[in-house]
């Protein structure tokens, strides 16, 4: 029964629709992520330091993930069940507040799209199985990592850490790779970046990128292995070039503003983690032609 199921699961026509239903409302809880995990890891830390400090800590309101629900930035209106379902209420309401008629940003249909495209992608590339499940789960993670880090120039460690202890215990059962090549990509991962940062700060007195990134890349070291990384680096590399040019020629940013390197690397890691063997693979036949 249970492998007739797996198999019914499997089928392209189904398991294609499952997986866009399935992003849409992932990129829901996702939009959430990427706007209240920074404010909670501030909250924290102010805290903290007025913990610290020795100052009387007063009460809060709580906030997390789930609670205080969503409400309109600009009324306070509280968003309902029927104006919160992925695209379509943002397509009724025309992309505005229901009480208020404020505009509500085009980035929240945009990332419940793109979640599901990316999931769809993902799950036809691997089939039903366990390498497409944690797959989406590593796809999801990384589209929360690149938002928050294009706004806020934040990898946050919540997201990090457990995804890179994750790889090491999926190379346990050859998910992706061994358990040798995870354990050596996880610390080429980190020291290759480190390096390279301490490096670029003492010859430049800048500081090239951040702690976040040496442990995103370390991230995808433990989960395809060491041989992968000279492949993401070049493609984050890339993919940083084309994006940051578009950025500068088409919406005038600033060169003199940082752009934070979290979300190339990260799209580089999703894009070895689905085609790296066979970018690899064309690399070498283009470069030692037979």
């Amino acid at each position: 029964m249970t492998d007739t199921i797996a198999a019914v699961l499997a089928q392209p026509l189904l398991l294609a629709p499952l997986s866009a239903v399935l992003g849409l409302v992932v990129g829901s809880f996702l939009n959430v992520v990427v706007y209240r995990l920074p404010l909670m890891m501030e909250r924290a830390w102010r805290r903290d330091c007025d913990e610290l400090a020795g100052k009387a800590l007063l009460p809060e309101e709580r906030f997390n993930l789930s609670a205080p629900r969503s409400r309109c930035p600009h009324c306070g209106h509280t968003v309902t069940a029927r104006d919160n379902i992925p695209v379509i209420s943002y397509l009724l309401l025309r992309g505005r507040c229901r009480a208020c008629g404020a505009h509500i940003s085009l980035r929240y249909p945009l990332v419940e799209i793109l979640t599901a495209v990316l999931t769809v992608v993902t799950a036809l590339h691997f089939g039903f199985g366990w390498q497409a499940l944690f797959a989406v789960l590593l796809t999801w993670s990384l589209i929360a990592l690149s938002f928050i880090d294009f706004d806020k120039q934040l990898l946050p460690d919540s997201i990090t850490l457990p995804l890179l202890w994750l790889g090491l215990l999926l190379s346990l059962f050859g998910i992706y790779t061994d358990s040798q090549a995870s354990i050596i990509g996880a610390a080429a991962g980190y020291l290759s970046l480190w390096s390279i940062y301490h490096l670029f700060r003492l010859l430049t007195g800048k500081e090239g990128m951040g702690y976040g990134d040496f442990k995103l890349f370390a991230l995808f070291g433990a989960w395809l292995g060491w041989q992968s990384l000279p492949l993401i680096i070049l493609l984050s590399s890339a993919v940083g070039a084309v994006i940051g040019i578009s950025l500068i020629m088409f919406r005038g940013r600033d060169r003199s503003i940082p752009i934070p390197f979290g979300p190339y690397l990260a799209i580089a890691g999703w894009i070895a983690l689905l085609w790296g063997e066979q970018l690899t693979a064309w690399y070498l036949r283009a470069a030692l032609p037979a």
